[in-house]
């Protein structure tokens, strides 16, 4: 078997696997982005923008476009569109596959302060540190609204639409990947004592986590979702390279 893909994509694992799918004759590859990002990298074969308006819309988006294949390439952190793609990839009867990278472990050296949630994160925060370096995503800023005697410097991919619900912050403008150097310039520059991430995993972002680890920085480092139940999809890989080794075994079949 072989055909049409779909991607639920906006990572650079969802980029990199359009791109060898596009240069196979044996597969359309059509990836869908959430449309966060106002300007998001050009992708390798087609591209939709926007929401499914659920699971019944993406079951009707399967079916309709005739949909061989579903990849759920979604950051770690997509917790409902994950359930989302189990749900309606059951229903219409499509193979899943789910290609997400291996998370961060904690090195030698490393000053980890592990979360479950970012509330939690926000109550630590003062406790570590002044000038935080901010990187969870714009949307989830307002866990961190309350919080007085921190400074936070922000990265964003996009200036933002609105003021952001931080009472003392500035925001840095700047797409990735971030290497170690990188980083550790920029940490030392704005005196950051204090990081606070996802554990996202991959090597795009854990720059800051090797800085931090270099500068003795305490990380305030959130921990991964648990799977949602049910949750069994066809097979579950860490690279794009061995979700294409997975598709053209099916291919064969």
């Amino acid at each position: 078997m072989s055909g049409k893909v779909l991607i639920l994509g906006g990572t650079g694992d969802a980029a990199r696997l359009a791109a060898i799918l596009d240069l196979d004759p044996r597969f359309a590859v059509t990836t869908s982005l959430a449309g966060r990002t106002e300007a998001p990298k050009k992708l390798p074969g087609k591209v939709r923008i926007g929401g499914f308006g659920g699971i019944e819309g993406l079951i009707e988006t399967l079916h309709r476009d005739k949909t061989d294949i579903l990849v759920d390439a979604t950051h770690p952190f997509a917790a409902q569109i994950r359930r989302h793609a189990m749900a309606a990839a059951t229903e219409a009867n499509v193979p899943l596959l789910r290609l997400e990278r291996p998370a961060w472990v904690r090195q030698r050296g490393d000053r980890w302060h592990e979360v479950d949630n970012l509330a939690e994160a926000a109550k630590q925060a003062p406790k570590l540190g002044r000038r935080a370096f901010l990187t969870v995503g714009r949307k989830e800023l307002a866990a961190f609204a309350d919080i007085a005697g921190v400074h936070f410097l922000v990265r964003l991919v996009d200036p933002p639409s609105a003021p952001l619900p931080l009472a003392d912050f500035e925001v840095l403008l700047e797409r990735g990947p971030f290497d170690e150097t990188e980083e550790l310039q920029l940490l030392r520059a704005r005196r950051v004592d204090l990081v606070i991430a996802k554990n996202s995993g991959g090597e795009a972002t854990y720059g800051k986590i090797a800085a931090a680890r270099a500068l003795k920085i305490p990380v305030l480092l959130q921990r991964r979702p648990p799977l949602p139940p049910g949750y069994a999809p066809a097979a579950t890989v860490e690279t794009p390279e061995a979700a294409m080794a997975w598709l053209d075994k099916v291919a064969k079949e």
